[in-house]
């Protein structure tokens, strides 16, 4: 939502695009009401978006970029820095790693971890917590969440191999459809060539040994082949790079995905929840 406090804290990379936008627009002798009817916006919105009281959505700047595309690619590169800005603090470095890694290997203990939840299944969890949070900012974090599924697409394809608890996929959040519509999602995800989804059985401790205990965890090889650990609890998070305790979780990380049902296993779970099975 427009408001004039937004103004004083908008962010350097918010302001940047406002001033591009304009100078942009008054080189072509286009007024804000021209500028909109480019974009597909009122004129209200393109002032609110040159003054930051509403700085550029996504959505604006892919417009932004269609419509000056023949002066530069600038916005279309601002996407990245913008989206990187929506996030809650504790996540902004991780966002970042996981746009760039070779690889991720996810083990997710209490929700389906956000790179594989649908926009519906996102709302309800982001607008159902607590605290509360204003519609504007639940839909901006959702947008943010589902900007993230760019990563399956990309050229060369990042290699995730994700576990999920089976308590997760049996936690209702939103709705039974809500639910039903992300086993569907997840049936679709399975079968990416560059992704590998696992569960980890409710039974998986009846054995006497049970690896998936200390919680959730997320393991990432960067660009330059580094492995990072990334941990997060109660809004708090912390990226490792010590060697030896990354060693240590991803040696975790091996037996959880030793202790798991198969992909073949798993995808016959999710068509069975999905109700697409008997």
């Amino acid at each position: 939502m427009a408001r004039a406090e937004n103004k004083e804290t908008a962010s350097a990379m918010a302001r940047i695009v406002a001033d591009m936008a304009r100078d942009l627009r008054t080189e072509r002798g286009w007024t804000q009401t021209r500028l909109g009817e480019e974009l597909g916006y009122s004129a209200a919105a393109v002032s609110a978006m040159e003054t930051c009281a509403q700085p550029a959505s996504d959505e604006m700047l892919v417009g932004l970029n269609e419509v000056f595309h023949g002066e530069t690619k600038f916005f279309n590169r601002c996407r990245r820095y913008m989206r990187l800005e929506t996030y809650p603090e504790q996540f902004k470095n991780y966002a970042l790693l996981e746009q760039e890694a070779l690889s991720l290997r996810l083990y997710a203990t209490y929700l389906i971890d956000g790179l594989f939840q649908t926009e519906a299944y996102a709302r309800a969890l982001i607008g159902g917590g607590y605290p509360p949070l204003p519609h504007d900012r639940v839909e901006e974090l959702v947008s943010a969440r589902m900007a993230r599924k760019a990563l399956f697409d990309r050229e060369p394809p990042a290699l995730i191999e994700v576990v999920l608890e089976e308590s997760v996929l049996r936690r209702i959040i939103g709705s039974k459809e809500i639910m039903r519509e992300q086993m569907q999602y997840l049936v679709e995800c399975a079968q990416r060539r560059n992704v590998t989804l696992r569960v980890l059985p409710l039974d998986a401790g009846l054995g006497g040994e049970y690896a998936g205990g200390h919680g959730g965890l997320s393991l990432i090889e960067t660009p330059d082949h580094q492995h990072l650990a990334y941990l997060e609890a109660q809004e708090e998070s912390w990226t490792l790079s010590d060697p030896a305790k990354v060693s240590t979780y991803s040696q975790r990380c091996a037996k959880i995905q030793s202790q798991a049902m198969g992909p073949r296993e798993s995808l016959d779970l999710f068509q069975q929840l999905a109700g697409e099975t008997e």
